[in-house]
């Protein structure tokens, strides 16, 4: 049985430790959070490690090993642990209440985020450790919008407009459809030659589920349950002619390159780097739809309460180091986020050139002005989205879900 808030605030002062105090969690029990005054750097270099669920170290990998470099008195090991975003509540939640958290920083996009606030999993570092945060104030204009999705409670790390487009083979798709009506027409037409993964596990199924309720003019693109009417509707006929939903983005990019499938849903770095990878026939084009509005995403880090105040201390100064021009600039990559920077004044000629050379050979110089003319939207809040992906995967496509 749950103690009263009264008895819970008593037994922490009497313990002293009232700001170490973490928020109720459904099991009944409390995962601390470190006192302010005992987030202080480690005297001897400690492990950290990363879990990411969103691929993001892809982008950042390079940016986290810089900080190690530079800092091997604070930090003399980075593991790295990569898992499926609708893995890792229920991973981090297991470790807290066991007591056993070996998990320092995740690196996740909007749906980790999401089921991490609806649990209460994540240090609410905005609110106890402002004065050790980056300055936030450095972000470009829809990264900041992007940053108030996390409550306080995580840091952007990258950022990009993302999407929907669609992708396909101009070969065998020579009129590529321009509006909703058209391409449900065409999945009609072609039925098993149109996919897109699950949007739980996909950047690009997510950006299309948010995208569509803009694109049809649906009631409330803000409101999944009560205002998109029009969207499910929509996706459910789509749904008819989709021979199976992936589990993951790579699984349709794979399909497309072979030839088994001609149109796949992407976002302008699902576009660009599997084409850099050569995965994806370099010649493949994309398309917006009639009604078009950017759904932007970004990736976040944060950090799962049960972290010491050392550690904590020191996954603080790396994100502030994560946010410096100069590592910013290492996010452009080779297009997987395309352009992929959080903050203002990172321009494509401070990356590396390996990325210089990328974006040169497999941008598209059309993205800058359709991000430039389009309006932009950020995503669901974390109640909506997972509301979303609840719906989607009982009225949609659940059943024809296939782990790739």
């Amino acid at each position: 049985m749950r103690s009263p808030r009264s008895s819970v605030l008593t037994g922490c002062l009497v313990l002293g430790i009232v700001t170490a105090c973490g928020a109720p969690e459904a099991g009944g029990g409390f995962v601390p959070e470190p006192a302010a005054g005992d987030v202080k750097m480690p005297g001897e270099a400690v492990t950290l490690n990363i879990v990411d669920v969103a691929g993001n170290l892809q982008l950042t990998q390079q940016i986290f090993d810089n900080y190690k470099a530079q800092h091997t008195g604070t930090v003399s090991k980075i593991t790295y642990t990569k898992v499926t975003a609708p893995e890792l509540a229920g991973k981090v939640k297991a470790q807290q209440d066991a007591g056993s958290l070996d998990i320092d920083l995740v690196l996740t996009g909007t749906d980790g985020l999401a089921a991490g606030l609806e649990q209460n999993l994540w240090v609410d570092l905005a609110g106890k450790y402002q004065d050790k945060l980056p300055d936030l104030s450095t972000y470009l204009e829809p990264a900041a919008k992007m940053q108030e999705l996390a409550q306080g409670k995580g840091v952007i790390v990258t950022y990009y407009p993302s999407g929907p487009l669609i992708e396909y083979n101009p070969a065998t798709v020579p009129n590529p459809p321009k509006t909703a009506e058209e391409l449900l027409a065409w999945a009609k037409e072609h039925p098993k030659k149109l996919e897109y993964a699950r949007p739980a596990n996909s950047g690009p199924g997510r950006t299309f589920l948010m995208g569509l309720p803009y694109i049809l003019k649906d009631s409330d693109p803000k409101d999944p349950i009560a205002g998109w009417t029009k969207t499910w509707k929509y996706l459910k006929d789509l749904g008819e002619n989709i021979e199976y939903y992936p589990t993951g983005t790579s699984q349709t990019m794979k399909e497309l390159g072979e030839g088994t499938r001609d149109i796949i849903l992407t976002t302008t770095g699902w576009d660009i780097n599997p084409r850099v990878l050569g995965q994806v026939p370099k010649d493949f084009k994309t398309q917006t739809l009639e009604g078009f509005t950017w759904v932007t995403d970004a990736h976040y880090m944060v950090v799962p309460k049960g972290i010491s105040g050392e550690k904590l201390a020191v996954v603080l100064d790396l994100m502030k180091f994560a946010l410096t021009p100069q590592q910013q600039a290492i996010t452009y990559d080779k297009g997987y986020f395309y352009p992929g920077p959080a903050v203002k004044g990172v321009t494509i000629d401070m990356a590396p050139p390996e990325s210089r050379q990328a974006i040169k050979d497999f941008g598209r110089p059309e993205y800058d002005e359709l991000i430039e003319q389009n309006p932009k939207a950020v995503p669901l809040d974390a109640k909506a989205l997972v509301a979303a992906f609840d719906q989607w995967d009982k009225e949609v496509g659940g059943d024809k879900v296939k782990k790739s």
